[in-house]
């Protein structure tokens, strides 16, 4: 039994099935990798999983929990948070400033923007949002505007604030999309890191191979929206279902 429990999901888009009779579970304290050529239904899944989209039929249970029709906050504040695609931060706010949003938001329940200034001077909050900077390797940069940064440390600052909500689940949606390979690089060695450091599960979609074997414990492989094989990392390079979905190759 996992941390996070799918079960039988399918979701309709008029007459296209993006997910068909999905099963997996996510084991605490691993992570787990979902991929497939696109199309696969990767994306939808993971707005499952956020409540985000509500399956036609199925479950989905966090640690116990139905995470169906929750919203955004609830979701957050059940110990779940998401990276995006596109990193989600305030370009126009400082590196610290943007550290600063999501502890406030963690123990005041909401944000204001307003707030900053505020909430900034509150020795606590400071040095929380200081430590994780320093733990994301980013405090040197913690005066720039986020706008100036390079796609890889914007992506580390969204990930750092992600971890200042103290999930037990953190969401990957393609998080090296657009990356140099230094920066990918860089974004590994981060995530290794949280996984060694952290009391964490992570689930990540990925595209890119390098990045899935050099981190996933375990992976499910969808195509067309069903999930062919789901197997640990050195059993699915070879195994032919996988070839053939990404290669068109048959046994």
């Amino acid at each position: 039994m996992g941390i996070l429990e799918v079960k039988n999901v399918s979701k309709n888009f008029g007459g296209l099935k993006a997910l068909n009779n999905v099963t997996l579970d996510v084991r605490e304290n691993t992570v787990h990798a979902i991929i497939g050529p696109n199309g696969a239904g990767k994306s939808t899944l993971l707005n499952c999983l956020v409540g985000k989209l509500i399956p036609d039929t199925g479950s989905v249970m966090f640690d116990g929990q139905s995470v169906l029709g929750r919203k955004p906050f609830e979701i957050n504040q059940m110990g779940i948070s998401r990276v995006f695609q596109t990193p989600e931060i305030f370009g126009d706010l400082t590196v610290m400033e943007n550290m600063l949003i999501p502890i406030f938001a963690r123990r005041d329940g909401a944000f204001r923007m307003h707030a900053i200034e505020s909430v900034a001077h509150e020795s606590a909050v400071l040095e929380q949002a200081e430590k994780m900077l320093i733990d994301m390797k980013m405090i040197d940069k913690r005066h720039m505007h986020a706008a100036s940064m390079s796609r890889g440390d914007k992506r580390r600052l969204e990930i750092g604030m992600c971890l200042s909500q103290e999930p037990r689940l953190l969401l990957l949606d393609e998080p090296t999309a657009g990356m140099a390979r230094a920066d990918t690089n860089n974004t590994i060695d981060l995530l290794k890191q949280i996984k060694a450091e952290r009391d964490i599960t992570i689930a990540i979609i990925e595209h890119d191979m390098h990045v899935v074997f050099s981190l996933a414990d375990r992976i499910t492989v969808l195509a067309q929206g069903t999930p062919l094989v789901e197997d640990e990392p050195q059993n699915i390079r070879g195994n032919p279902k996988v070839r053939e979905a990404y290669l068109g190759e048959t046994a």
